[in-house]
This record gives C-alpha cells, structure tokens and sequence, in this order.
C-alpha cells in the first residue's frame, strides 16, 4: 500500500566523517547558506570560502572525531532511531524520513522518494523547536525551492515552532528530572546562539527590550528565537518548580561579540567564582546530542569550569530517540 503522506524528520546535517576534506565539504554547504550569515553573495563567499573554513577547518575536524563513536555521527545515529520509532508509531499510512539540509542523507534525495511513492502530502518536521531563520527559516526555504521544481506539487504542512507543545515540556523534564537537578548548585539552560542582526530582524525597527522578549511572548516577537528560547525556559522551570535564583538563561557557539548573550562560557566561569561547585547544562535547542551538546558542554565547558575553581558540570542529555520524544512528534504530526 502507497503511504499517503511522506513525514520529513529535519536536521541541520553532519559531516560523512571525521576526516579534513569531509569536514571542509561540509562547512562550505553549511556556511554558504545566505540564511546562515547574511551577507551580500560576494562578501559571504570571500568570508567563507578564504577565511572562515581555512582557518576553522582542522579544529572543527578534531572536534567531529572526539565526537565519533564507532557507530558514525551521534546526530545521524539517534536521527536514524527516531525515524524507525515514529514510523512503527504512526504506521503504514506514513512514511517516515530523515533529511539533513546539509550532507546525507540529503533533503533533494528525500523529496524524490516522496514523489516516487506518490505522496499525496508532505509534513515537514524540523528539529527545531524555536524558529531561527537559519535553522527552521533555511530548511523550510529549501523544501518549497524543490518542491516548486515539479510540475504537481504535493499538499505541504510545515510545523514552524513547537517549543510551548505540552508533550515537547514532558520530554525535557523528564530528562532534567533522571539528573536529581536539586542536588546541583545551579542551572544553565543554554542555546545555541545567534547574531544580533538576525534577531533584531524579526521584529524590525524594534529591540528586544522594546519587544520584552526575555519576559513574554507576543503579537511582536513570537518568531523571535530570543523569545523563544526565554519562553522554553521559563515554562520548564515552572514545571519543575524551580527557584528563580537557582537557573539562568545563556547562548553557546558563539563566533563573535555581536551573538546574543549572556554567552555559556562567560557565565560558567563567573558561576566558578562565585564558588559554585556543581552546575548542571540543560540544552533545549538541541533536539538530539551532537558536536554543541557533547563536545562543546561536555568535554570543554566542563575543562573551563574546573580550571576557574569549579567541581563537576553535567549535561543532561539530549531527547535524542526517546519514547517520550517519539510519543511527542507522533502526537503532533496527527493533529498537523
């Protein structure tokens, strides 16, 4: 029996492996996105191809092989899993699909499966659970650019955003729940960052502050990721009844001083020397561990805070392919 609607699992994507040329082919898609640094053609291509991944290239490789287990890629690993749980979850009228919109499996790939089978319908489900436009905005982009090639183009569902979803809430904490967080002297929530100018860009003429997004979600900013992101914790932390004094917001993987902040590193060193000695890092951006989660929080934060006087710094992890996660996508892909 033809499934009658194609459910796209979307990812950022991963190298094929954790060797040079693998990595550089990886970054140049990755950072040649014009959703991913903004730029006019010309300075991105120059920025990119002859400073940034010359530059950044051999680092970032040894980074994916601390990160490579002897099954590949954690992200391509547990986005394989999750795709196999959902599809025995929503059963035959679904077929189910991982596409990354960087390396493979790729999203073109995928797209031609789907109109090989004679989808009728196409819903497309990032892994995202606040919009940026570099993440949701470029994937979703790229999927109606392919889309619009055919001549009889599929009815499509996108599900922009998802991080206030009750299911999504019940998943986290349940993970931050296994860590015994009351044991901890403290809480990072951290994100992964972002540019200023891309935040500022969705609500145009107007800050953050002006917006209130660090306090409420509105009319204005409800596609704002800082927004966002203040909104996820915020919602976690009343599940879990936690103290306000106890948690913070902070944005990761920063490239420059113009991302938003509070940054990750910063924060972890001034909690050091506050004398905090055990901090556990909840990473809710993240849908599933990889190079930001593992490498980034678990193995270098976790040397910065030791070296400023700290003890233990534990990230909690990721939904990966859990059953509260794939009970969570299911339940959202029926009422979509």
């Amino acid at each position: 029996m033809t499934p009658k609607t194609a459910v796209l699992l979307l990812n950022v994507g991963t190298p094929d492996k954790p060797e040079v040329s693998a990595v550089r082919k990886y970054l140049l898609q990755f950072l040649n996105d014009p959703r991913v640094i903004t730029l006019p053609w010309l300075a991105r291509k120059i920025l990119v191809n002859f400073i940034i991944v010359p530059f950044r290239v051999r680092r970032s490789t040894e980074r994916y092989r601390k990160l490579w287990t002897g099954k590949g890629s954690p992200l391509l690993v547990h986005g394989r899993s999750l795709q196999q749980k959902l599809q025995a979850l929503l059963g035959k009228d679904f077929q189910v699909e991982l596409a990354m919109n960087y390396g493979q499996p790729g999203l073109a790939e995928v797209l031609k499966k789907a109109k090989d089978q004679k989808a009728e319908r196409i819903i497309a489900f990032p892994l995202f659970p606040q919009y940026a436009t570099s993440t949701t905005g470029s994937v979703l982009e790229k999927i109606m650019r392919l889309s619009g090639a055919n001549f009889k183009i599929p009815a499509l569902t996108t599900i922009t955003q998802y991080y206030d979803h009750p299911l999504f809430l019940e998943a986290w904490t349940s993970k931050i729940e296994e860590h015994n967080y009351r044991e901890f002297d403290y809480i990072l929530f951290s994100y992964h960052g972002l540019p200023l100018s891309q935040v500022l860009a969705s609500h145009p003429g107007k800050t953050c502050d002006e917006c209130r997004c660090t306090t409420e979600v509105n009319v204005e900013n409800r596609y704002c990721y800082h927004a966002a992101c203040y909104a996820t914790t915020r919602l976690l932390a009343a599940r879990l009844q936690m103290e306000s004094s106890r948690y913070t917001v902070c944005f990761q993987s920063r490239i420059s001083k113009n991302w938003l902040g509070p940054f990750t590193d910063k924060t972890i060193v001034e909690l050091a020397k506050l004398g905090k000695k055990r901090i556990l890092v909840v990473c809710p951006s993240f849908t599933a561990d990889c190079l930001e989660t593992t490498v980034e929080v678990g193995m270098e934060f976790q040397e910065l805070f030791r070296q400023h006087g700290g003890e233990s710094l534990v990230p909690v992890e990721s939904l990966n392919d859990s059953d509260a996660w794939v009970k969570a996508i299911g339940e959202m892909i029926r009422r979509s």
